[in-house]
């Protein structure tokens, strides 16, 4: 039930950026989700441990949510929540780089799959043709989210043994939100008015469905929670056809349902057998 709640949540988040990105910059949103999540945090303010190590994870996640939210102003939202939710086709390569976790040979033909929806996806017989066309940029920039978050969530496993979930969501949302000051202020454009509500609903839907993604966690396996949060891909898909009226053609459909089921797989591969 938390997992799920979280998902709605995360999709929630999505309609927002959505809504405020339509008359705000980017930067300015960006600011926005990270300041309000860390407002609705501060009960959970701890002392860190591991300064460095929560650097390195801001920096990763928030060039992700950069990138996302880009992606989020030009796509659709299914769309665009489904390339930023391949973060588990890239985790396995990323881990086995950086902290040496060995996937299972199992695992490469479900990354496989998933690397064929992206490729539909992204059009790659378009991408040469329309270098300059913002679908294709905005299509990269999402794709590029769920690399970056793939980085993050990796760095976030080093962090695990001295760190509890709560610490590590409230310093990311710090640390973002003061990296991501400058930019706004550079931006030098203030929201409208009708941008803010949006933005504030983003933060606070962020917040919300990290602390119900990590009760979701500590109550049952990480294969199930995972399976069940990705249920947020079909949030947004509803909710973009319910608000924006996005219908993905064929070639899209086919590949974000190829995406989707090979990150629900991916999403357990430390249980599959070595």
């Amino acid at each position: 039930m938390h997992a799920l709640g979280a998902a709605l949540a995360f999709s929630g988040v999505g309609a927002c950026v959505k809504l405020a990105t339509a008359g705000a910059e980017v930067n300015t949103v960006v600011f926005a989700r990270n300041l309000v999540a860390l407002c609705v945090l501060l009960p959970w303010l701890l002392r860190a441990r591991r300064a460095g190590s929560h650097l390195l994870r801001a920096a990763f996640g928030l060039a992700a949510m950069y990138c996302f939210f880009r992606a989020l102003s030009v796509l659709g939202l299914g769309e665009a929540m489904v390339l930023n939710y391949s973060t588990p086709l890239f985790i396995p390569f990323v881990a086995w780089l950086w902290i040496r976790e060995r996937p299972s040979p199992l695992l490469l033909p479900v990354i496989g799959l998933g690397l064929l929806g992206v490729l539909l996806i992204l059009r790659p017989d378009t991408l040469l043709a329309a270098r300059g066309d913002a679908a294709t940029e905005a299509r990269l920039f999402g794709l590029a989210s769920g690399l970056l978050a793939a980085l993050a969530m990796v760095s976030i496993r080093r962090m695990r043994d001295t760190e509890p979930a709560l610490r590590i969501v409230f310093w990311f949302s710090l640390l973002a939100s003061l990296a991501s000051l400058p930019p706004a202020i550079w931006t030098r454009q203030l929201p409208p008015a009708e941008t803010l509500w949006p933005m504030l609903g983003a933060g606070a839907l962020a917040a919300i469905g990290q602390l119900m993604l990590t009760r979701a966690y500590a109550l049952g396996t990480a294969a199930r929670i995972g399976a069940i949060a990705y249920s947020v891909v079909l949030f947004s898909a509803l909710l973009g056809w319910l608000f924006w009226d996005e219908v993905p053609d064929t070639t899209a459909l086919i590949g974000g349902l190829l995406v989707s089921i090979a990150c629900v797989l991916a999403g357990s591969w430390r249980r599959l057998p070595q």
